[in-house]
């Protein structure tokens, strides 16, 4: 099933992205590191609530409690092992939208998100997005999961096993769903119809005449 319904929620995590390489190539190393791929993290900050600014006008505010950087392992990664909160404001510095999860990586190599834990999106239009794991690739511009998810927007309610769609959710696919649609994106009818097994229902029982023997 696809829909279209605008939204800029992801731009959250490409700015932040941006945000965390333009930190890490400020980073200075007084010394080398212990073991070639020791896995200790180069930079661990408690308690981050940045706002960041576009073109001089603040819209983006990240708040998180821990948030570490590892640039000797593997994978160059970030990790916010205690939770991350993302906002975007509008011009008035009201909240458009937002992100926030139980856990969040991002693999600088691959410029791969990896939120995990009571994932919730919600957008300026209305529209709520919640799994316990959600995956952005930066290089493809595809979100996509692989565990239950629910959508929930102004005109219907999807819910499945299997989330893919653009970097803006301007258009998704839920697999296995069951929820509601407008009947309106098939037909061009006015109507609502749920993408579920209708359940089985009893027959009717026909009247019988009544048994005279029974006063």
């Amino acid at each position: 099933m696809a829909n279209r319904t605008p939204s800029n929620i992801v731009v959250l995590l490409f700015f932040l992205s941006c945000f965390l390489v333009s930190c890490e190539k400020q980073k200075e190393h007084i010394a080398p590191a212990i073991l070639e791929r020791d896995s200790v993290a180069t930079m661990t900050t408690y308690g981050v609530n940045q706002l960041i600014s576009d073109s001089g006008v603040i819209k983006y505010r990240i708040v998180t409690e821990r948030w570490e950087v590892y640039q000797n392992t593997n994978h160059q990664k970030s990790v916010f092992s205690k939770g991350a909160f993302l906002e975007q404001f509008d011009e008035k510095f009201h909240v458009n939208s937002y992100i926030q999860c139980d856990t969040a990586y991002y693999y600088t190599d691959n410029q791969l998100w990896e939120l995990r834990g009571r994932v919730r999106i919600l957008t300026k239009d209305g529209l709520r997005f919640s799994s316990e794991q959600l995956f952005l690739d930066r290089r493809t511009h595809v979100l996509y999961s692989y565990v239950f998810s629910k959508l929930v927007t102004p005109e219907r309610t999807l819910a499945g096993t299997s989330f893919k769609s653009d970097e803006r959710m301007t258009r998704y696919t839920v697999s296995n769903t069951r929820g509601s649609f407008v009947k309106t994106d098939f037909t061009g009818a006015n109507d609502t119809t749920t993408d579920t097994i209708s359940t089985a229902k009893r027959p009717q029982a026909s009247p019988r005449p009544k048994n005279p023997s029974i006063p």
